[in-house]
């Protein structure tokens, strides 16, 4: 099943020198059954693309969550394809659980934020939250984030996109 990975520049660089990366509880977002069935309508690349945008938020939660300041503000998006997965409608239509890490051979792209996105990005993971608890304001800065497509990188490409940052 292809799966996408929520993650950090930071997971990244790690990432690529351990060879595997092990997702925060397992976490990941797929075009799962209940996902498609939230759709009235939609093709399998446009679902793809929401589980993507799910998994594009979760990172500016991981970004958020760093409490010393040193990521840089760039959602980052792993798509691999993967066996072990476990459905999780309790926690949201696209969200699944992996049962172990990830290797890079199971990549298949990465997709980042261009340098132009980290004001809008910086400023959606102090709000993220509160867009989450339905804060109009806050859906608004995110939405600010969200306007910015993520590039997409092939597995080989992550040792010189890590090198230029």
């Amino acid at each position: 099943m292809r799966v996408y990975l929520p993650a950090t520049i930071g997971m990244l660089r790690q990432f690529v020198a351990d060879g595997k990366f092990t997702p925060l509880s397992g976490t990941a977002f797929a075009l799962t059954p209940a996902l498609r069935e939230s759709y009235i309508s939609g093709d399998t690349e446009e679902l793809e693309y929401a589980a993507l945008a799910d998994a594009a938020r979760a990172s500016l939660r991981l970004i958020a969550a760093d409490e010393e300041g040193e990521e840089l503000p760039r959602r980052v998006v792993i798509s691999a394809d993967v066996d072990d997965v476990t459905l999780r409608p309790d926690l949201d239509d696209a969200v699944v659980r992996v049962g172990g890490p990830v290797s890079l051979d199971e990549v298949a792209a990465v997709h980042v934020d261009l340098i132009e996105a980290e004001p809008d990005v910086r400023a959606a993971a102090e709000v993220v939250d509160e867009a989450d608890l339905g804060n109009p304001d806050a859906e608004f800065v995110l939405g600010g984030a969200e306007d910015h497509e993520l590039a997409w990188y092939a597995p080989q490409e992550l040792p010189f996109l890590l090198e230029l940052m």
